[in-house]
């Protein structure tokens, strides 16, 4: 018999999951491909340069909002969230 709290415990895992495989994506993804994507120039410096100065920090900072976002649903959902 499968309990709400199990139910609860189990989509927060599979979120939680799925969002460290996209991280993992976004930080081995960006230095594999680096040759790649230094290939792409944007005022004059390659587009490697950017992802690892500023656009990975953005991507991390967005799954963190998302991750935010969708457990604040999870727990209404099952009534428990926060005052």
């Amino acid at each position: 018999m499968t309990t709400t709290g199990d139910i609860y415990w189990r989509r927060s895992r599979r979120l939680t999951f799925i969002l460290i495989v996209f991280w993992l994506i976004v930080t081995f993804g960006f230095t594999w491909f680096a040759r790649n994507i230094n290939e792409i120039i944007i005022f004059g410096f390659p587009l490697g340069f950017y992802m690892a100065a500023q656009g990975a920090l953005v991507i991390y900072l967005m799954i963190i909002w998302w991750y935010n976002r969708q457990m604040k649903k999870l727990d209404a959902e099952f009534g428990v969230e926060e005052d």
